[in-house]
């Protein structure tokens, strides 16, 4: 992939993606806004595409880390643009660049990383590491 290459998903936040919605229990108070949480899943998503095409059969990329600031509300039914731009590949680890924009203008920015893995693989890790837990 080269340097540079964009990603970009365009999506409409719904009553689900607010972060009132992630409320666990009564004592859990939070706007009625897009959800911090939510919109990560986006910026995954969006360089999860820009992914795509590298991968072989049996292969799916995964999210390693984030490092993002979300410095502005948007609300329920506002059209939201999340781009992510390839920076560069650290050893197995692509690395990129995160922004979500609305009407108003940028929403957050940040790093994401992530890793090319065998899906079959991961998923018995997975599996082998909770027969060990009990």
């Amino acid at each position: 992939m080269e340097k540079g290459a964009k990603g970009e998903l365009v999506y409409f936040v719904k009553q689900s993606d607010l972060a009132s919605e992630v409320a666990v229990g009564p004592e859990d108070a939070f706007p009625e806004v897009l959800a911090t949480s939510k919109m990560i899943g986006l910026m995954e998503v969006s360089a999860a595409r820009l992914l795509k095409p590298l991968l072989k059969p049996g292969e799916l990329s995964v999210g390693v880390g984030i490092d993002i600031k979300h410095f502005a509300p948007t609300p329920v039914k506002e059209e939201i643009r999340v781009v992510a731009t390839f920076t560069e590949l650290d050893g197995k680890l692509y690395l990129f660049e995160v922004e979500v924009f609305d009407r108003a203008g940028k929403v957050a920015s940040g790093k994401h990383s992530r890793a090319v893995v065998d899906k079959s693989r991961l998923m018995e890790g997975a599996r082998a590491r909770m027969a060990k837990a009990g």
